[in-house]
């Protein structure tokens, strides 16, 4: 006790010193755009003489928005305001324009980058030597600047530039969870961004803010609300509302997007039903979706969670999927709307294993959908796990379009205390190969494409914003937002790549802070794989809060909540069996995937437990007995927290001491949370098993009754429970 009172004191006297000190302090609030001045005096004279002259004639809103960013930016990085000009061009000037605004100096653009595409080159205009940033539209030029600003941010050379880009992806769309009440389902960084109540008079600083962040990543899209939407979003006081967020959003190139309940016409409209088939609502759709355009004219469409965890849908009134998605889409197609369907459906009633059901569901409908409905597939057939084998629907339908669904927001990593990057989770399923089409037929590649050119193209995320000063609770959880962005506009990038330039935009430029830390961020999710489901087990954690561990739970009202259907252990072993003497859903792979899965010499330790009942005594790769390979992940991960500790501490003085306080102190956080999680499960585990926890590894600190009565109250994320028991 006296041990942990007197490291509370520290960190209280730490936070006193931040308070007193007079270092600049940095909240976190600007993100990855924070235009930090540079000290290099060298680096400073270089970029000045590059950049004196500026050629930008903002001719639309959203090119006076990316010069006013462009003089931001140059400004805190440089003390620059460049001269405007429309006479000089030299090796001193910055061109930027499209060509139809910078039509007296003959640019042109080639159809290859499309139109959110941009170059950044170093070229000849008038015949003379200049840096030109261009595109086609007026977005690809702001996108063009705010990467031509991240070379600033990121200290590259504006040298001899050759740059060509595009997205990969259509429809890149952040999904917020976030209620009418302004609280935020699986939200762990405050309240809800929106004020709906002073919405749509009062403009927060925050919603444009917010637009300049996904903007600078290429984000182009909100879905501005839950999937487990209130009827309420489409009445005409949400409809005024909502207008006054897309007039804010437009300027930097991104749609939104609602979540509906599928009974709306029902519950706002006064039907009797809401039967996708019933011509009264098909009309009361068709009617609202044109009085949204009214208000919205960019409108960019519906998400739609239907018959799933309770929510009503096309199958309420004995009809199908396909008859609901196509219902809606018909309704947006004058529009140029989508429709955006979840694949997360299951239903306690099927008896066949949860894992199955959205292939099971959709797959038999491949080619049926109308063209503008894309289905939302998440990464993983469960539910975000910390680690997933890829969904077995990416490459099964190649009729129909695929959008990708990521989940920023930590529900089953952390929520906002735990440092763990997810870009190395979505290179693992993006670089999956389904072997749909072949070798070499990654899940990037269905989703971007690749194998059918008509269908539409899209990435979701699952927003971790909230009104925290640093918006997403934990200052390294900004890295996952950005991340994301920076995936769906190009999915074949490296973790590490993103997590450099991510590091260097929002802290400094200095190596010694830089090279250490991208370490810590690449192997953050590894860390946290480990010290909660090692090895391929999945969904143990607590009942309903999904907060810390929960093995024993096997009365959460259906056997697929319950974390004892998943894990099996029983005195025998281990694991779920998905092979064909199990569950058989290792048949909804291609034969090269299944094959290679099916097989215990060949599956990968990292799903060994989601495809295999193992016995505890069954020998790894490692020579270890599963059982002993188990504990061992289980304190290798708890001990790797320890090491991040040991690594940041050395950043002291490298970076503001604010936020350096402040990921300090949640690394302490998330070792005692690692460690609970270890003991929690060592224990439960030793009960079917009977072996020992080596002597090389330290005790458990309680007995397992302890874990088992743990109560939390007030747990974020999950609306009105004032406790739950894990």
């Amino acid at each position: 006790m006296k041990r942990k009172l007197l490291k509370n004191t520290s960190a209280l006297a730490l936070l006193l010193l931040v308070t007193i000190s007079n270092v600049r302090a940095d909240n976190g609030y600007k993100l990855w755009l924070e235009y930090s001045k540079l000290t290099n005096q060298k680096e400073v004279v270089f970029y000045q003489q590059k950049l004196r002259y500026l050629i930008f004639p903002a001719t639309s809103a959203t090119l006076k928005a990316a010069q006013a960013e462009l003089q931001t930016g140059l400004n805190d990085m440089l003390s620059l305001k460049p001269e405007k000009s429309v006479e000089i061009i030299n090796s001193q000037t910055l061109v930027i324009g499209t060509p139809q605004s910078l039509k007296s100096l003959a640019i042109t653009v080639p159809d290859s980058i499309g139109d959110e595409g941009y170059l950044i080159k170093t070229t000849l205009v008038n015949k003379r030597s200049c840096i030109l940033i261009t595109a086609k539209t007026d977005i690809g030029v702001m996108y063009g600047v705010f990467n031509f600003l991240k070379l600033l941010q990121t200290r590259q050379s504006v040298n001899d530039l050759n740059i060509s880009d595009h997205p990969r992806i259509t429809y890149r769309i952040l999904d917020h969870w976030d209620n009418l009440n302004r609280s935020v389902e699986r939200g762990y960084a405050g309240s809800s961004i929106w004020n709906w109540h002073k919405l749509p008079g009062f403009i927060d600083q925050r919603y444009i803010d917010y637009a300049r962040a996904n903007a600078s990543v290429g984000i182009n899209g909100s879905v501005i609300n839950n999937v487990n939407a209130d009827a309420l979003i489409l009445s005409p006081a949400y409809l005024l509302k909502i207008q006054a967020l897309a007039n804010v959003f437009r300027l930097y190139g991104i749609k939104i997007y609602v979540s509906v309940k599928f009974s709306s016409p029902v519950e706002l409209g006064g039907l009797k039903t809401a039967d996708p088939l019933d011509p009264a609502v098909k009309k009361w759709w068709a009617d609202k979706v044109n009085e949204i355009y009214s208000y919205i004219p960019d409108f960019g469409g519906f998400l739609v969670k239907a018959n799933s965890e309770g929510q009503p849908g096309p199958q309420t009134y004995g009809r199908s999927h396909v008859d609901g998605a196509n219902m809606l889409a018909d309704a947006l197609a004058p529009h140029q709307g989508i429709v955006m369907w979840r694949a997360f459906v299951y239903d306690n009633k099927v008896p066949d294993d949860r894992s199955k059901q959205a292939f099971n569901e959709f797959k038999p409908f491949d080619g049926k959908f109308r063209n503008n409905v894309i289905i939302q597939v998440k990464n993983g057939p469960i539910d975000f796990q910390p680690r997933e084998p890829f969904h077995p629907l990416f490459g099964a339908m190649p009729n129909t379009p695929l959008m990708m669904e990521f989940q920023l927001t930590q529900e089953y990593l952390g929520f906002s205390t735990h440092l763990v990057y997810e870009a190395p989770l979505f290179t693992e399923c993006l670089q999956s190969d389904t072997y749909t089409q072949g070798k070499g037929s990654t899940v990037s590649r269905v989703i971007t494409g690749g194998f059918n050119k008509k269908l539409i193209t899209g990435m979701a995320g699952v927003a971790n914003i909230g009104t925290d000063v640093n918006w997403c609770g934990h200052p390294f959880a900004q890295a996952n937002w950005y991340a994301f962005g920076r995936f769906a506009w190009n999915p074949d990038l490296s973790p590490a790549t993103i997590a450099d330039d991510w590091l260097r935009m929002t802290f400094t430029n200095d190596n010694g802070f830089v090279s250490p830390v991208k370490k810590i961020m690449l192997q953050s999710r590894e860390n946290t794989v480990n010290y909660m489901t090692p090895l391929g087990l999945h969904h143990i954690m607590g009942v309903s809060t999904h907060y810390g561990p929960g093995p024993w739970v096997d009365n959460a009202g259906r056997p697929d909540w319950n974390a004892t259907y998943y894990h099996k252990a029983d005195s025998a072993g281990i694991g779920f069996d998905r092979t064909s003497s199990g569950s058989d859903a290792l048949a909804q792979y291609m034969p090269q995937v299944k094959g290679h899965w099916e097989n215990l010499a060949t599956c990968p330790d990292e799903y060994l437990l989601w495809f295999h009942h193992v016995k505890w005594t069954y020998k790894m790769r490692s020579g270890n007995s599963l059982w002993n390979e188990l504990v061992h992940h289980y304190y290798s991960g708890a001990e790797s927290v320890k090491q991040m500790q040991l690594t940041w501490d050395k950043m002291s003085g490298k970076v503001d001491p604010e936020r350096f306080a402040e990921v300090n102190q949640l690394m302490g956080i998330q070792l005692s949370e690692a460690l609970r999680w270890r003991d929690a499960c060592v224990l439960y585990f030793q009960t079917f098993s009977k072996m020992p926890i080596e002597s090389i590894y330290p005790k458990p600190d309680h007995p397992l009754s302890y874990y088992k009565d743990m109560k939390f109250y007030y747990v974020p994320g999950i609306g009105g429970n004032n406790y739950m028991t894990n």
